[in-house]
């Protein structure tokens, strides 16, 4: 593996995604930030100036960073000049957001997206680390497709999801049947803050559009499997979702119950929970947690505001988990929506795709 840092650029780079993965590839190992890219109506700004009034991070952007002149999404020929790969973090319509990664990946520009746009795209890989990595081998039929060497484009799923299919995973093998959740999902979810969404407070509103269908489709498609170039998704289980908005600032929260082929006992579902790893744990990546699901005995566990930054928000948390009147058992998830749900997932993805040589 080579020292030199790879040169990375931001598409989406004024948004809360695109200000969180500044500050998660700031003094990364493997990669360097480049390019910040955003819309036509800030090229040219410096960035202090395009995210003035609208920095969300806790801490202050770094100097470089600010410094640094925003480059339109249009001029590809220039980033292409500046960069080795981009994160994708955008607020355009499916179609746009879709020709755009496209257009990119022609170029000859890897793209690592946070959108949704391609996630049902059959070879674009749509990968949780942990969980299937081995989706990545898609790229190939991908590159065939798009008449490229280089470029492709990889995405992460929805950011609920990743608060009830890790722990779902590592169960499977007893025969899943049915899975009731209930996502209660933190306003940066939405890409707000208290301070620009004061209805929240003391709130909660029971729809979060177009989030049930994928919080119930999503899944299936991680635990598909690879066929002639494609992923095809699993046919099982039944997922049925409800998707509330809750008054909280980060971390998506999943009340979840679940029924058996072979119902398991208590101390084996904890046991697989404890020794679930994957990928990033084994290649030891810079984001990767140690521990990816760490359980909590508490009854009032886990806990959003106490939990959320677990393993630095890349960890999933689970509690709760008990035998069920309907159901086989019932648990509680929690994953931190915009680190491991967000721009984390997609910074793991990457450091999957830089060690695995796909950016070569």
């Amino acid at each position: 593996m080579e020292n030199k840092k790879m040169r990375v650029g931001i598409v989406g780079a004024t948004g809360m995604v695109g200000q969180r993965f500044i500050m998660l590839l700031n003094d990364h190992p493997y990669f360097e930030i480049t390019a910040l890219v955003a819309s036509a109506r800030t090229a040219g700004k410096k960035y202090s100036e395009a995210v003035d009034g609208r920095w969300k991070m806790t801490d202050a952007c770094p100097q470089r960073i600010a410094d640094m002149t925003v480059i339109s999404s249009d001029d590809i020929d220039t980033v292409k000049g500046l960069v080795d790969f981009v994160f994708c973090a955008v607020s355009l319509n499916k179609d746009e957001t879709r020709a755009l990664e496209e257009r990119y990946a022609k170029a000859e520009i890897p793209v690592v997206s946070n959108n949704s746009a391609h996630r049902w795209t059959p070879d674009v890989p749509m990968v949780i680390p942990e969980i299937n990595d081995s989706h990545l081998e898609v790229i190939e039929a991908q590159r065939k497709r798009l008449g490229t060497k280089r470029g492709f484009i990889a995405v992460k799923p929805n950011c609920s999801i990743q608060a009830y299919v890790p722990e779902l995973t590592p169960l499977l093998k007893y025969g899943i049947k049915e899975v009731v959740a209930t996502t209660y999902q933190a306003i940066s979810g939405a890409g707000k803050t208290f301070k620009e969404w004061p209805e929240m407070v003391d709130n909660l509103i029971p729809f979060i559009g177009g989030e049930e269908e994928k919080s119930e489709k999503e899944p299936l498609r991680v635990w598909g499997k690879v066929e002639d170039g494609k992923v095809v998704p699993a046919a099982t289980p039944v997922i049925t979702t409800q998707c509330l908005r809750v008054p909280v600032t980060d971390g998506h929260t999943a009340a979840v119950f679940v029924k058996f082929e072979n119902k398991p006992t208590k101390e084996q579902i904890l046991e697989d929970w404890k020794n679930f790893k994957g990928k990033p744990q084994i290649l030891e990546l810079p984001s990767a947690p140690a521990q990816f699901i760490t359980y909590f005995e508490e009854d009032n566990r886990p806990q959003a505001k106490l939990d959320r930054d677990i393993y630095g928000g890349m960890g999933v948390s689970a509690g709760r988990l008990r035998e069920d009147t309907v159901y086989d058992y019932k648990f509680v998830g929690l994953a931190h929506n915009t680190l491991r749900g967000a721009a984390g997932g997609a910074v793991l993805i990457a450091e999957l795709l830089y060690r695995e040589g796909y950016f070569n």
